[in-house]
């Protein structure tokens, strides 16, 4: 089917409804229940990218920007742009030890609820099999339709399958290699993998700035609209450059034709979105590695990544801790959030060990502590304690020192549960919301349970809820969960 006999199916399906191409009824559209109750989900960053390992996921753009580190040592480590540029990269792309079960497996004892592969990345290869493009992994490289074949597993172990298009960001992604006249990308050859390579030659960031064509744009709906037909994902997550304002009536047409067509599944699913792409109420808000500083009754979440540097493997990933990691979860979840964590495969279809023990990590935390976080809602207030948590993007690799003071709370039923970021070494807890003043608690506390022990401490409720656990007990860097029960 042609782009434009595709455009025609999406309006007849938008037509038939419930939902329209407006605002007003796209924000009359649910947050699904998975997705409220569910909290933490996996992220995946796996492409040809992978095979130079080298810098991060962007590197196929820098390759073309003429004396970048990426530039430079793809020059001297394959050869001339003329020579080997990023298509090349492709056979060498073979996924040969790709197993969709070993990974599902993962994912389920990391503890994760639903599971998001990047589908198509900023540079155009898809994949998945498609009918709209041959450069995809069904065609090229592994020659396997990976989405599919995972879709498969992750959904055989009762995670919720996702999937992430990146697509819109292709119209400018190597737009450097129009300053380099020999250059594989201004070969009308490849015309149909590179894409248009259009330059940005203002402000980047503005939303009205250098705005996509209309050919790309109608590329992006009918791709991103195949992607739900073939393959019912529940979530679709975009990234940034769609908040640019052209792209308003293509986002409209996209979520009203997705939402009815899982209207016709009997599905719930989801659109994130950053930076108002979407207005408030029609997707879910995401912050790309970043953290609110307040409880918004909206759920929210916050795409990070195992690795600082990159969301691809690359050769020395720089890795963050385990308990890193959990601490954003809580701090998320007290916040009506949830967190989708990112690993990055290699080339040969492996996850790194280092991404392998950080999810086995975070598994072992919610194995014990889970009750804490999942079909959990938030409580009045998100936490307690003197650390700030800086709100906004690209926040998760600030050092935060956290001290026994610092507290976060989520509830269930008559359940309220005190996660302790750090625990003191006397083991003696102090926790001033649920304090004798009713501020925020007038109910009885009946029994207070350490998670993961036998231990039922005493309390007392004074100026703090003060609560006795001993010496005994040791979290290590991990936070520590005192479930309290009120009447």
């Amino acid at each position: 089917m042609d782009n434009k006999k595709y455009i025609a199916q999406i309006e007849e399906v938008i037509k038939q409804g419930p939902y329209t191409d407006t605002w007003d009824s796209l924000c009359e559209h649910p947050t699904p229940k998975w997705y409220e109750k569910g909290k933490f989900g996996i992220f995946i960053h796996w492409g040809v990218y992978s095979v130079p390992a080298f810098g991060n996921e962007w590197y196929p753009r820098n390759m073309y920007i003429k004396g970048s580190s990426e530039n430079l040592h793809h020059v001297s480590t394959y050869g001339t742009l003329d020579k080997f540029g990023y298509k090349d990269f492709i056979p060498m792309f073979k996924g040969e030890k790709f197993d969709p079960k070993e990974w599902a497996d993962l994912f389920e004892e990391a503890g994760a609820k639903f599971v998001v592969p990047v589908a198509e990345h900023h540079d155009g290869f898809q994949m998945y099999a498609s009918d709209l493009s041959h450069w995809n992994a069904a065609e090229m490289g592994p020659k396997r339709n990976i989405v599919g074949e995972l879709k498969e597993k992750v959904e055989e172990k009762g995670m919720v399958f996702g999937a992430s298009s990146h697509r819109a960001e292709h119209y400018w992604f190597f737009n450097g290699a129009r300053q380099i006249p020999e250059a594989d990308v201004n070969d009308p050859k490849y015309a149909d993998f590179y894409g248009q390579a259009a330059g940005i030659t203002r402000n980047h960031s503005s939303i009205y700035d250098n705005p996509p064509t209309e050919e790309h744009m109608e590329d992006w709906l009918v791709r991103t609209c195949e992607l739900v037909d073939k393959y019912q994902p529940k979530l679709i997550f975009f990234d940034w450059w769609i908040q640019q304002y052209a792209w308003k009536p293509y986002l409209r047409k996209f979520a009203a034709y997705y939402y009815n067509r899982a209207a016709q599944w009997g599905a719930e699913v989801a659109i994130d979105a950053k930076f108002d792409a979407y207005v408030h109420g029609s997707a879910v808000k995401d912050l790309e590695r970043g953290q609110l500083d307040h409880i918004t009754p909206d759920l929210w979440q916050n795409d990070t990544s195992v690795a600082k540097n990159s969301w691809g493997y690359t050769v020395g990933n720089d890795y963050k801790k385990p308990s890193d990691i959990v601490l954003d979860l809580v701090d998320v979840v007290s916040k009506n959030g949830a967190l989708l964590l990112n690993v990055g495969p290699k080339a040969d279809g492996t996850i790194p060990e280092e991404d392998a023990n950080i999810l086995r990590e975070v598994g072992k935390w919610l194995k014990v502590n889970g009750e804490a976080i999942y079909d959990t809602r938030y409580w009045k207030v998100f936490g307690e304690g003197p650390t700030v948590i800086p709100e906004g993007h690209f926040t998760d690799t600030y050092e935060k020192k956290f001290t026994p003071e610092d507290i976060r709370f989520t509830s269930k039923g008559n359940h309220i549960y005190a996660i302790v970021l750090k625990w003191p070494e006397d083991g003696e807890i102090h926790i001033k919301s649920l304090g004798n003043d009713y501020r925020y608690l007038k109910s009885t506390i009946r029994d207070v349970e350490l998670l993961g022990t036998q231990l039922h401490p005493s309390f007392h409720q004074n100026a703090a809820l003060d609560i006795s656990c001993g010496r005994e007990f040791k979290a290590g860097d991990m936070p520590a969960v005192l479930k309290i029960t009120i009447d």
